[in-house]
């Protein structure tokens, strides 16, 4: 398939003004040459993409699934160019950093803004994924720094201690586990759970658990964030799991947070990174050097 970015640019500021004018227009084109090249794609890919009326286009069946992919594609360009930019303005490096939520939402916020105080210059660019998925990337070079609950040794990765955690069951104060200081998670599963959302670690690392029980969620909400937990299961809503860290201060006095007596409630949190990762990303062992430094 043989076609250029600017034949998928004319095509989407055609579909998006459904005119061949005024689509060629945004391109700074003449009608005739955006029609040339909407021509020359649409025998690149084997299908019509557009139905020409006397008023305009319309996009076909294939035209429409095509819309779909150029739009992302065009936006993965913008990205890449967006990252690329602050190198070309003198930018000193850049980190890939994966972790999980709990970290994400406890600690590394505030530990970031230490390196970047001291590395004003370098970009990281952060995505919340599972400890064995961050792992996994690391090893694998996708990410150069992870921040994981992961007890198992990787061969080629070092781990470091970064900060203590642990998952504990909010439940309302009027409730049936209202008055209790802990609880098996097998005897909450009959409750009314606040998730977080399909596909956040801590909601898929739950889901497992229970599966693992014989179990399944009763899922009655999912929300964004801990802090939507919290005031949900104040309200009475229903019963959460979140990291005692992501408990604000005025928590305790609206709802019981009970201690769950299981091993994997305990999170010890660590750094993990590829052995000899300082010599192709340098910025790296400072990254893990101010993480240790705010435990």
């Amino acid at each position: 398939m043989r076609y250029e970015l600017t034949d998928l640019k004319v095509f989407l500021a055609v579909a998006q003004e459904g005119h061949l004018s005024r689509g060629a227009r945004r391109c700074h084109l003449a009608p005739s040459s955006a029609s040339l090249r909407l021509k020359g794609l649409e025998e690149a890919v084997g299908t019509a993409l557009f139905v020409r009326h006397a008023r305009g286009v319309t996009l076909t069946q294939a035209g429409n699934v095509m819309l779909e992919h150029a739009r992302r594609c065009i936006a993965q360009l913008e990205q890449m160019h967006a990252d690329l930019q602050p190198f070309s303005k003198g930018l000193a490096g850049h980190i890939t950093l994966f972790a999980n939520n709990n970290a994400i939402s406890s600690f590394l916020p505030d530990d970031l803004a230490q390196f970047f105080t001291a590395y004003p210059a370098v970009r990281i660019t952060m995505e919340e994924r599972l400890s064995l998925d961050i792992v996994s990337a690391v090893a694998a070079g996708r990410a150069d720094v992870g921040v994981v609950a992961f007890e198992e040794e990787h061969i080629g990765l070092a781990f470091l201690p970064y900060r203590d955690d642990q998952l504990v069951l909010l439940a309302p104060l009027q409730s049936a586990l209202g008055s209790r200081r802990s609880v098996r998670f097998a005897d909450c599963l009959d409750q009314p759970f606040i998730s977080l959302q399909s596909g956040a670690a801590l909601h898929t690392y739950l889901m497992n658990h229970a599966a693992a029980l014989g179990a399944r969620l009763d899922v009655r909400v999912q929300v964004s964030g801990y802090r939507a937990i919290a005031r949900l299961v104040a309200s009475g809503a229903g019963v959460g799991v979140v990291p005692r860290s992501a408990m604000g201060r005025g928590d305790h006095g609206k709802l019981a947070c009970l201690a769950i007596e299981e091993p994997w409630a305990q999170r010890r949190l660590k750094v993990c990174f590829k052995e000899g990762i300082e010599q192709i990303n340098p910025f790296v062992p400072q990254l893990v050097s101010i993480l240790r430094k705010q435990k």
